[in-house]
C-alpha cells in the first residue's frame, strides 16, 4: 500500500531483467523488490540489457511495462554471456525523468559500471547490491581482482549504502575495505509457496512415493552438485532432481558422466530450466538441498523452507542464517556431510516433518512487503 511521505523515482540498473529467467534467482529477487517499491507507490525504472540467455540479445531498444515498472531493455549489439554492452545508455537516462536515487544490481557488468559515471555525474546518490558477485570467485580470479582494484574500485565507493544480503555478504564487504558503517543488510523476500504436494515434479520423474532430492538453481561449478551425485550412491531407492539453468561450462556432462561411473543415472534427473518460477514443485521433494561452496542467501532454499521441505544447506550460503538454529540442518562444504545429512532425513519422516515446521516459522517473517520497506528507508538514507 503507498505509505506516507514523498514518493520516490527509483531507478534499477540490472545486467538482466525478466524474461531472463536463466540469470537465475537475482532477476527474481529483483522483479519482486521492483513490484513490492511499485505497490508502495514509488515509481520505477528499470534499466537493463536485452539478454534473456547468455550470449543472446538484441541490438534494438524496446520498452515495455512489468508489474507496473517501466523496463527499457537497451540494444545490446555488443555481448558475451551475461556481460552486454549498452552504448545508448546515458543517451538514454538523460531523456528520461530525472530519478531521486538508483539501485545498481551486480558487479563487473558493463552497464553498471557505465551507469555508476553517469549517475556521478549527475548528481544522483545511489546503492549498490552485488548479488553475490563482489568476491571473486571461480573462473578468472586474477583477472578480477585486478578490476576490482583498478577500473571498478569507484563504483562500491562511490554508493552511498552497499546492501548485503546476509551476514555472508558483508564479510565479503568489510574484508574488501568497505566501511562499515556503510553496509546495510537487506535480506531477501520470500514468496508464498505451495505446501501441499502438486505431483507435478514426480509425475513427470514417473514416481510416486520413492525418496525424491531436489535442487533447484543454476547448474554451474560451486554448486556442490557433485556431492549430490556421490550421494546417490549411499541413499538406496532414492532420487535427485536438478532444476535450473545450465550455466554452459560442461557441469551437465560432467555430472551424467559421475553418475554412469557410479551407476546411479537411472535416479540422476537433471531437467533443465523450469517453464515457470518452479514454486509448485517443491513440496513434492522430501528434502531440498542447496550444497554450494558460496552464496550471498540462497532464495530456493529459503523458497523450498516456506514449503514446508526439510533443508539442507552448507554453511557458506547466506540463508543458512535466517533458518538457523533449528529450521535447516547446516552442514559443511562437504560431500560425506552432506550424504549423512540425507540419509538421515530420509530415513527418519518425524524429522523431516519438524524440521520443515521450524524452516516455514523461520521465513514466514521475510515477506516482500517489510523487505521493501526496509529497501526505501535505505534510499532515503542514500537521499540524505
Amino acid at each position: 500500500m503507498p505509505v506516507p511521505g514523498p514518493q520516490l523515482r527509483i531507478a534499477f540498473v540490472v545486467p538482466a531483467y525478466w524474461p531472463a529467467e536463466a540469470f537465475g534467482g537475482p532477476v527474481w529477487v529483483v522483479r519482486a523488490l521492483a513490484r513490492e517499491l511499485v505497490t508502495r507507490g514509488h515509481s520505477v525504472d528499470v534499466w537493463t540489457t536485452t539478454l534473456e540467455r547468455a550470449g543472446h540479445g538484441r541490438r534494438r531498444t524496446r520498452r515495455d511495462t512489468v508489474d507496473g515498472a517501466t523496463v527499457t531493455y537497451l540494444g545490446t549489439p555488443l555481448r558475451y554471456r551475461w556481460m552486454g554492452f549498452t552504448p545508448t545508455l546515458g543517451n538514454e537516462l538523460a531523456r528520461a525523468p530525472r530519478p531521486d536515487v538508483a539501485h545498481i544490481f551486480g558487479f563487473r557488468d558493463p552497464i553498471g559500471f557505465a551507469a555508476s559515471r553517469w549517475l556521478v555525474r549527475h548528481d544522483v546518490p545511489y546503492v549498490f547490491e552485488a548479488l553475490g558477485m563482489f568476491r571473486p570467485k571461480l573462473r578468472k580470479q586474477t583477472l578480477k581482482r585486478l578490476l576490482d582494484a583498478t577500473v571498478l574500485a569507484a563504483l562500491p565507493r562511490r554508493a552511498k549504502v552497499v546492501i548485503a544480503a546476509s551476514e555472508v555478504e558483508r564479510r565479503e564487504y568489510l574484508a574488501a575495505g568497505i566501511e562499515a558503517e556503510r553496509i546495510a543488510v537487506r535480506p531477501n523476500g520470500v514468496p508464498a509457496v505451495p505446501s501441499r504436494r502438486s505431483n507435478v515434479l514426480r509425475e513427470r520423474l514417473g514416481l510416486t512415493d520413492e525418496p525424491l532430492v531436489l535442487y533447484v538453481g543454476r547448474v554451474a561449478e560451486g554448486k556442490g552438485l557433485s556431492f549430490l551425485v556421490q550421494a546417490l550412491g549411499r541413499l538406496t531407492d532414492a532420487h535427485v532432481a536438478i532444476i535450473g539453468p545450465d550455466e554452459g561450462h560442461g557441469t551437465v556432462r560432467r555430472l551424467g558422466d559421475l553418475a554412469d561411473g557410479l551407476g546411479v543415472s537411472a535416479r540422476l534427473h537433471v531437467l533443465g530450466q523450469w517453464p515457470t518460477q518452479p514454486l509448485e514443485v517443491y513440496a513434492d521433494a522430501d528434502v531440498f538441498a542447496l550444497p554450494s561452496a558460496h552464496e550471498n542467501f540462497g532464495m530456493a532454499a529459503a523458497e523450498a523452507a516456506a514449503a514446508g521441505v526439510a533443508v539442507v544447506v552448507t554453511d557458506r550460503c547466506g540463508v543458512a542464517e535466517l533458518l538457523a538454529p533449528d529450521g535447516a540442518a547446516v552442514i559443511p562444504y562437504d560431500a560425506d556431510a552432506l550424504a549423512d545429512a540425507l540419509d538421515r532425513l530420509l530415513q527418519d519422516a518425524g524429522a523431516r516433518h519438524a524440521l520443515g515446521e521450524r524452516g516455514a516459522e523461520r521465513v514466514a517473517a521475510y515477506d516482500w512487503g517489510g523487505v521493501a520497506e526496509l529497501q526505501e528507508t535505505l534510499y532515503r538514507r542514500a537521499i540524505g
